[in-house]
């Protein structure tokens, strides 16, 4: 697993059990270079059993014997430790496996760097650093109190604190805290930025650590691969309860991963990997479509890509099943509306029959909060409802026929709805309304009226509403010239015969191709919902799909692919109206269930740049596939295809690559950026940044930084108590400042400290200056060296 800060030595992991009594915690200290005892076998990769015991078990806490195995030296190994709570032991089930990440194979490195496990005199390669170590929610003891838990500790060189909280069926509790190290006698330690950036030329730091009572003398050596290595073996000499650091020159030619091995002799080898990036500008091109059947496009790439820069990268999103799992997740939290109430209140009514026709088992007592939560909000606004109101709520009542409640409000909307239609067939309607919302509103409150035919009263009152609502439709067709209206009459209302015929054509017509192979379906200006608000295009896209089901002139995969690309698990397509019509569609559009497993893969020209297999359980989620992918200037073929083919998954396929940065000046803005001319490891240095812009502007500046550069916080704080900046944020190797509008004519220069931690010839990466929302208004300069001694 890749660093994430420099120079952060062990990072804190978190790893929780259950145990049908017991909860317990595993913690790393940052200690890597302290000498804390022995774990020599759990560094090797070996397993590791701790046990375990329930209060009221005569065995509470850790049990010291296996404490002691660990090679800890510490307080805890001369007693049990825990509270002894009440009851006696209780039979239980056996412990639940253990969950934990599994360690990857030590890469391949070039000549002389393999691990020299084979012969048997070399210690094994450490390469597991793993952030989460082991999260176990469920571990039951045994019939005398007692649970044992195999783990695999990972290879970090660290303290670990273990805490235990046991409970007994009885409510007893008790507790225990205990640790151990994992260290060994000598140890290699490079330490390692986040990233370096193509063209870097850096003196990586390797510590090597003697933790015995003798001098040590062994071979030092550095292998790389994806980046070159200069006197990468030497031997060094560490004296008794020492350290010594020794500096390895690598240069960075291009972007892409890299992986370092250092081993010391035949005691500790440890191999760990970074990134290069791109100095240069991204471009990114993307298509999407379903995975329905393979899909073949075409993309350019550039002809002047940075080497090593040039990536495909395959999202695959998550189909009817993962979508009605995301919505019952997120649908309470949402903000509360009618629209959006009454669409909680029908998916938590529908839900049970959806999830089984998807090969899912619904959570009873999950729905039923749902339910109780939405069912209160639905009743205030049912009070006095207006037709707009009871067109909304009713479907969603009528979800709950096993809720008399429900059901009898379900049906006085429905009662009310169809009185409200008028002598001409039409429904709802007042001062002000348009032609198009008014056959919006008629096609909506059909719906509403068809959603009621339990009873033979119903069908009548259906059939009969039916009936006026398509004499409407018929009157007024040569009236309907946009795509949504025609949409909505067909998906929601009762368009027969030639009449949905020529509905179909217009909506057809209507959609709109992009260049990534999707189609949707656009809204055209003053179109509006029966509700008076602007349709989204999410909206109109869900609706076409609903009103061109079997036409077999219909784009559908398409407009699917769009669908699914343009879906939020947070937010869904939009308010409670665009979600509930959404779903409707995806549902439409993927009712079968996901296959057990389904092979992705990406091919260029026939040949297969990546792929990846998932099983149903992934498929639910966003998942991405991604590769470096060299020599992709020019125009290609690109395929996409998944065995067996799944209507309900979408893909969207980038490739990406860096170009070189050129000046860019737009809008009238001025930018100059001054480095350090001469910046040392540890020393502050300033950054200055001279600023021309239009007034009242307010302005971003964006500043890529060098590998392993620190941006002083005191000195930005300092900028934003003057005024000249309003915020400021780093991340991600980048600076970016908020600059306030200022006065016509006044140039503007800001100066702020940073921190280098890496000697090396080091690239800055571009600077820009923006307005936001604005893309005209610009200004960028390319990648400048610092030298950094």
């Amino acid at each position: 697993m890749k660093q994430r800060s420099w120079m952060s030595g062990a990072v804190g992991l978190g790893v929780g059990f259950v145990l049908g009594g017991v909860t317990l915690a595993l913690v790393a200290g940052d200690v890597i270079r302290k000498t804390l005892g022995q774990s020599a076998a759990a560094l090797a990769g070996g397993s590791m059993e701790a046990t375990f015991a329930a209060p009221g078990s005569g065995d509470e806490g850790l049990k010291r014997k296996a404490m002691k195995s660990f090679g800890s030296d510490n307080s805890y190994d001369d007693e049990s430790v825990g509270a002894r709570g009440g009851g006696g032991p209780e039979p239980m089930m056996a412990a639940a496996p253990v969950m934990e990440m599994a360690a990857p194979p030590a890469p391949e490195m070039e000549e002389g760097g393999v691990s020299e496990d084979q012969g048997g005199a070399a210690a094994p390669t450490r390469a597991w650093f793993p952030e989460t170590f082991l999260f176990e929610p469920l571990v039951v003891t045994d019939a005398n109190g007692s649970a044992t838990v195999p783990v695999r500790v990972p290879d970090r060189l660290t303290q670990w604190r273990v805490l235990a909280l046991a409970h007994s069926r009885s409510g007893a509790q008790a507790g225990a805290v205990t640790s151990f190290a994992g260290t060994l006698p000598t140890y290699v330690d490079p330490v390692l930025p986040p990233f370096l950036r193509a063209g870097d030329t850096v003196r990586l730091p390797v510590q090597v650590v003697n933790t015995t009572d003798k001098a040590v003398e062994a071979a030092l050596k550095v292998d790389v691969k994806g980046a070159q290595v200069e006197a990468g073996a030497r031997t060094v000499r560490v004296p008794a309860r020492g350290s010594v650091v020794e500096l390895v020159t690598v240069k960075a030619a291009g972007a892409g991963p890299v992986t370092l091995r250092a081993s010391l002799g035949d005691t500790d080898a440890v191999v760990r990997d970074f990134d290069v990036w791109a100095t240069g500008q991204p471009v990114v091109q993307t298509r999407g479509g379903s995975l329905a059947a393979p899909r073949t496009l075409s993309l350019v790439g550039p002809s002047d890509a940075q080497a090593g820069s040039e990536r495909v990268r395959l999202q695959v999103y998550p189909g009817a099943l993962g979508m009605v799992r995301a919505e019952l997740a997120a649908v309470e939290r949402r903000p509360v509306d009618v629209a959006g109430d009454a669409y909680a209140l029908l998916l938590a009514g529908q839900a049970p029959e959806l999830l089984k026709s998807l090969g899912e088992t619904a959570d009873p007592t999950a729905l039923k909060a749902l339910s109780l939560v939405a069912t209160q909000r639905v009743l205030r606004a049912a009070r006095a409802p207006s037709i707009e109101v009871a067109t909304r709520l009713a479907e969603g009542a009528l979800a709950h026929p096993d809720n008399p409640v429900l059901a009898r409000l379900g049906e006085r909307l429905v009662a009310q709805v169809a009185q409200a239609q008028r002598p001409d067939g039409t429904c709802q309607g007042g001062e002000g309304w348009t032609l198009q919302r008014l056959l919006v509103a008629t096609a909506s409150c059909a719906r509403t009226v068809r959603a009621a035919q339990g009873t033979p009263e119903g069908k009548q009152r259906a059939a009969a509403f039916t009936v006026r609502a398509s004499g409407v439709f018929e009157r007024y067709l040569p009236q309907v010239k946009d795509g949504y209206t025609a949409a909505v009459l067909l998906a929601e209302g009762s368009a027969e015969g030639s009449v949905a015929d020529a509905l179909r054509t217009r909506v057809r017509e209507a959609l709109k191709s992009g260049p990534d192979g999707t189609a949707w379906l656009p809204v055209e200006p003053d179109t509006v919902r029966a509700d008076g608000e602007l349709p989204s295009e999410a909206e109109a896209t869900a609706m076409a799909v609903l009103a061109l089901q079997g036409d077999a002139k219909a784009p559908l995969a398409d407009l699917g692919a769009w669908l699914l690309a343009h879906y939020t698990p947070g937010l869904g397509w939009g308010d409670g109206q665009a979600n509930r019509v959404g779903l409707r569609a995806a549902l439409a559009l993927f009712k079968d269930p996901l296959p057990a497993r389904v092979r992705v893969t990406v091919a260029r020209d026939g040949q297969v740049v990546t792929e990846g297999t998932y099983d149903t359980q992934a498929l639910r989620e966003v998942l991405a596939l991604e590769a470096a992918a060299p020599g992709s200037a020019g125009t290609h073929a690109w395929t996409v295809r998944a065995e067996p083919a799944v209507p309900g998954l979408g893909f969207s396929l980038a490739l990406s690559a860096a170009v070189p940065w050129k000046s860019e000046v737009k809008g009238g803005l001025q930018l100059a950026v001054t480095g350090p001319k001469e910046a040392r490891v540890g020393q502050l240095t300033n950054v200055r940044v001279q600023v021309g812009a239009p007034s009242s502007l307010p302005l971003r500046f964006q500043q890529e930084l060098p590998a392993g550069v620190q941006v002083d916080p005191a000195s930005l704080a300092a900028l934003v108590a003057s005024g000249q900046v309003t915020s400021w944020d780093v991340q991600d190797g980048a600076l970016s400042l908020d600059l306030s509008p200022r006065e016509q004519g006044a140039p503007v220069l800001v100066e702020f400290r940073v921190l280098p931690t890496l000697a090396g010839t080091l690239q800055a990466g571009a600077a820009r200056l923006g307005v936001p929302g604005r893309p005209d208004i610009t200004a960028s300069l390319p990648p400048t060296t610092w030298a950094v001694r």
